[in-house]
């Protein structure tokens, strides 16, 4: 037997890394194949904010019998240094390098998308530039966002109207000039600057056609449509969401004149029943 063959038979198969969107609160708004793989998953990673005492991506998952020696929290602190941060990646992309080289198939779960503003897009950097070899795949989510438009019936751009997703800049004069230059503006990581953003858009007199949410999905959930209910000086801007729309949602119904001139749709059939 050649000793390319011993040793090939000796190196287990290489594992696969997956990053996966579990959604922003309610458990179980996880794609389907996502949850496949995670229930399938020899090591699931969970982040958790150092000030926190359990992972929030954890109870974003539906209820499940996945023996509890597969779950691993990874503890974040709320670090600005990027070359603190760039070591603490390295070192975490190094220890799930040699699960998956071991032959497991690894999981990382994250609060919402996973290539939507999330520490998952810098541990996949590192870990491809560590490990090009090892497979991975990323499974999207639902963002903070999508969540907010859907418990407020909010619509997310409709016909050609320009849609901004951006985090909440410091200075005033640069969060109106991106509200008027945009037809909705999705804004996140608001945190300290809450107060002014809702002063602004009193200011901007567009408070009524606009959505705020904080801990979407979750049992401490916050929604309001308005901004006249809103607390300023309440701590959820941290983890809040609002939905700017510059102007009043347009009518798109039809006029008399043009109703008149339709077919009643009673009369139609709109929906076609498939064939047994």
């Amino acid at each position: 037997m050649s000793e390319q063959l011993t040793n090939n038979l000796a190196s287990p198969a290489l594992g696969s890394f997956c990053g996966i969107g579990v959604g922003p609160g309610m458990p179980g708004l996880i794609p389907v194949v996502a949850w496949q793989f995670v229930q399938g998953a020899d090591v699931i990673l969970l982040p958790r904010a150092k000030s926190a005492k359990r992972s929030a991506a954890r109870s974003c998952l539906p209820p499940h019998q996945i023996p509890e020696d597969r779950f691993r929290e990874i503890e974040f602190a709320m670090e600005s240094d990027r070359n603190f941060l760039a070591g603490h990646y390295l070192l975490l992309a190094d220890e799930i390098g040699q699960e998956v080289r071991a032959g497991k198939n690894v999981a990382y779960l994250t609060i919402g998308d996973p290539l939507t503003y999330s520490t998952y897009i810098y541990i996949l950097r590192a870990l491809q530039e560590r490990f090009p070899e090892i497979p991975s795949r990323t499974y999207p989510g639902v963002t903070s966002y999508s969540a907010l438009a859907a418990a407020t019936a909010f619509p997310l751009g409709e016909g050609k109207e320009r849609v901004l997703i951006s985090p909440c800049p410091d200075a005033r004069l640069e969060l109106r000039r991106l509200i008027e230059a945009h037809d909705i503006v999705v804004l996140i990581k608001i945190g300290e600057r809450l107060p002014m953003v809702l002063r602004l858009i009193s200011e901007m007199e567009i408070g009524d056609h606009c959505v705020f949410g904080a801990h979407v999905g979750m049992e401490n959930e916050t929604l309001s449509v308005g901004i006249s209910d809103i607390n300023a000086s309440d701590p959820n801007g941290y983890l809040s969401t609002i939905l700017i729309r510059r102007k009043p949602v347009e009518s798109r119904h039809p006029t008399a004149a043009m109703a008149e001139a339709q077919e009643p749709v009673a009369n139609r059939e709109l929906l076609k029943k498939t064939p047994a």
